[in-house]
């Protein structure tokens, strides 16, 4: 009975070479450069050729273990240390902090296939979506960065929930810019901004989403600017807002990515606080940097230079707003009156607008056709409460539930009063 031989698509190729070297129709140079081989290895296949027919082109290897294969043993204590630290970690970032953590080299690969062989990882099912045109990036760094607030457990169930603030290049996928608030709020972005024109520069334009912060909610022809708004302007930065989430997808994207890999680089470092967590981000931008930016496609960076004091960012980052000087140099702003102190130039100021600038520290200046203005508070009111959209508001209220959930102590001496029949405490 004939011996059946099964022989791969590469090796039925060395068959049809080979039986034309026999037959004289090729020369052994030509036969080797077409199999990709040195002429001395097609001279030894020729030898097994004709010892063993075609049996002799089949792999030595094939149904053998591989020479790299990982030993029981290795696999084992691969498994079991993923088991105990990382084991919501996915296989990606997993391999990665076996690398880093514990000088243990596998490939990915790997990891993925040991994760899913012990029931560790489980394979996403992706859903259909959405099919939306693709935009190049574009070509030089600093042209335009998208921005985003992320609201998240970041440190899950060891600190409160906050909000992360994401600037991103678009042309090399860089983190520019990170800082974790307790909310998403015009001081947050003002914040990150100014940290970003510190380390980078001005950029070209930055895309943002179409909230509150970025476009005033009004819809007129002529909405006019937010605060945030008003800062780019005065910085010569261009501000464009997208229409749709997909439309700043890089950002959209690297959220995601961050909720899953800064959460638990986080935990391993026992962070838990923001202060804690803003100091760590400089260490994690590096890192992620290294792993995920791409070079732009034009190596010349677009950042321009900032060409502004410390003092004029202060009052370019400020809440402003206008208010008319009276007869007795004096403007109200929140319940408070502050006189003017250049009595010398009353004619000339009384009517004149007056720029209101409130720092975020609490510091008030008062601007008059570019400049600051000495002044003097006389008198003091209530503070109007602030409005809140839906990004504050849950804040807002949990701060109220803590307030009025207050018990007083046992101790207390309300509780030791004596309580009537009527189930009230006398206090008579």
């Amino acid at each position: 009975m004939e011996e059946l031989v099964s022989l791969s698509r590469k090796e039925l190729d060395k068959l049809s070479v080979i039986e034309r070297v026999e037959r004289g129709e090729l020369s052994q140079v030509d036969a080797a450069l077409m199999i990709s081989r040195s002429t001395r290895q097609l001279r030894r296949l020729l030898v097994r050729y004709r010892q063993q027919g075609e049996q002799g082109l089949v792999s030595c290897r094939r149904g053998k273990p591989s020479n790299n294969r990982l030993s029981n043993t290795r696999r084992e204590e691969i498994v079991t240390l993923i088991a105990s630290q990382y084991q919501d970690f996915g296989p990606t970032l997993a391999n990665e902090m076996l690398a880093e953590r514990h000088n243990i080299h596998v490939s990915a690969e790997t990891v993925r296939q040991l994760m899913t062989d012990r029931g560790i990882w489980r394979a996403k099912v992706r859903r259909g979506v959405n099919a939306h045109p693709m935009r190049e990036r574009r070509s030089k760094r600093g042209e335009l960065i998208q921005i985003d607030g992320s609201p998240h457990a970041w440190f899950e169930d060891r600190g409160p929930k906050c909000t992360l603030i994401v600037f991103i290049d678009d042309a090399t996928s860089e983190l520019m810019a990170l800082q974790f608030w307790p909310q998403e709020t015009t001081e947050s972005y003002m914040s990150t901004l100014r940290q970003y024109l510190q380390d980078h520069g001005r950029p070209v334009s930055i895309y943002s989403d179409r909230h509150g912060i970025f476009r005033p909610v009004v819809d007129t022809e002529k909405p006019g600017l937010t605060q945030f708004g008003r800062a780019l302007e005065a910085l010569d930065i261009e501000s464009i807002q997208a229409n749709s989430p997909q439309a700043k997808g890089r950002v959209e994207r690297v959220n995601r990515t961050l909720q899953d890999r800064l959460v638990k680089e986080m935990r391993l470092n026992g962070i838990s606080t923001l202060a804690a967590g803003n100091a760590f981000l400089h260490e994690f931008v590096e890192r992620f940097n290294t792993r995920f930016a791409k070079p732009a496609l034009i190596a010349v960076d677009a950042h321009r230079e900032l060409m502004h004091t410390t003092t004029e960012l202060d009052l370019m980052m400020s809440f402003q707003s206008q208010r008319k000087i009276s007869k007795n140099l004096e403007v109200r702003y929140n319940n408070q009156v502050y006189q003017l102190i250049a009595v010398e130039r009353r004619r000339r100021l009384t009517g004149a607008q007056a720029t209101i600038c409130e720092h975020y520290d609490g510091r008030i200046s008062i601007l008059v056709k570019g400049e600051q203005m000495d002044y003097k508070v006389f008198k003091r009111g209530e503070q109007p409460k602030p409005v809140e959209d839906e990004k504050t508001l849950n804040h807002r209220v949990d701060q109220a539930v803590k307030q009025r959930t207050h018990k007083p102590k046992a101790t207390h001496p309300w509780k030791k009063l004596p309580v009537t029949e009527g189930g009230y405490r006398d206090q008579a």
